[in-house]
């Protein structure tokens, strides 16, 4: 059975694109996918996807729609500051742990 990795980032953080196609895109997160350690990122990777008609889509065509990301090339940006930054985890004041920025120092 394989290890499973702690994931950095939840649905609703904003994030930048660190590396691949989209680098340097920032953008919100829509979806985590633990399984596969992706995640999708609202306006990041954008891909064009053929639907045939059906039902709910009777005219069918292109549609772009957001590809995932592994999350590695992700990082999620400090609320206060605007930047891209690593971050840890501590004990806050109720004793719950709480994910912080490492390059400002305050709770996420």
């Amino acid at each position: 059975m394989s290890e499973v990795k702690k994931i950095h980032i939840k649905k609703g953080d904003t994030v930048k694109v660190i590396s691949g196609n989209a680098k340097g895109k920032t953008g919100t997160i829509l979806e985590v996918i633990t399984s596969k350690y992706r995640a999708i990122v609202e306006g990041a990777n954008m891909i064009t996807k053929h639907v045939k008609p059906s039902a709910t889509k009777p005219e069918g065509g292109m549609i772009n729609t957001e590809a995932p990301i592994h999350i590695s090339n992700l990082m999620l940006v400090d609320p206060s500051s605007g930047d891209a930054t690593r971050i840890g985890r501590k004990l806050n004041a109720g004793g719950k742990i709480q994910r912080y920025s490492k390059k400002s120092g305050e709770f996420i």
